[in-house]
């Protein structure tokens, strides 16, 4: 019985595509390639049970879906992957042509794959050559929820090390809100100062939530 429905969910699948899949239906075909004997259905429908959404089971630690009966080392470890592959994946295929960053769409559509599904606080700077070109792309530190640590003189070093004609910072805020903190203004100004006499430009500072970006320099937050 269970082979037959894991056949027709696949040729569904190949045929279809994912759009028309329930939630705990992702979660069962994806737990197919983990679980090769089991009846994924029910442990599917305990992860979303246990952990609310389909977004927090795929960001949950792997000790904590461990917890939910059915799911061991080899199926946490396989659902825990996705975010990070995604991210990968997505990021890809916007950097595979070293795209020029001169405006802060250009910025938020390389910066918004490397920021998907993170559920802490990232800061990134890209280093970039007389071209906008990115040279390279470091993630400086990882935060909390709603903070992120960075010490001024790791984004000089940064810098220099990949002999930036510029860079560009940028960082998400899980919460959703693309309201930039005293903080993150005060850092951009920081910078900019550190950044002076080495010649290094500071274009921008860019805010991610999700899919939505705010771009310092267009609100006029940069300071002067």
């Amino acid at each position: 019985m269970h082979d037959g429905h894991r056949k027709r969910l696949r040729k569904r699948f190949i045929k279809e595509g994912l759009d028309g899949f329930e939630d705990h239906q992702l979660l069962e075909l994806l737990l197919f390639y983990s679980q090769p004997r089991q009846d994924t259905n029910p442990i599917a429908h305990q992860l979303l049970q246990r952990f609310g959404s389909l977004t927090a089971v795929l960001e949950a630690d792997i000790q904590d879906l461990q917890e939910v009966s059915g799911v061991g080392e080899q199926s946490a470890t396989l659902l825990h992957l996705l975010p990070p592959f995604t991210r990968r994946y997505l990021h890809d295929r916007v950097n595979r042509q070293r795209p020029r960053l001169q405006k802060a769409e250009e910025v938020a559509a390389y910066m918004i794959p490397l920021m998907a599904g993170r559920a802490t606080e990232v800061f990134y700077v890209l280093c970039l050559d007389t071209q906008s070109r990115v040279v390279y792309a470091e993630r400086i530190e990882t935060g909390l929820v709603n903070a992120t640590f960075v010490h001024p003189r790791q984004v000089v070093e940064c810098a220099l090390r990949h002999r930036a004609v510029s860079i560009i910072v940028a960082h998400n805020h899980p919460s959703g809100n693309l309201q930039p903190s005293a903080a993150d203004i005060q850092l951009t100004r920081v910078l900019l100062s550190a950044l002076k006499p080495l010649e290094i430009a500071l274009p921008d500072h860019l805010i991610v939530a999700g899919g939505r970006y705010l771009s310092l320099l267009e609100a006029g937050l940069m300071p002067r």
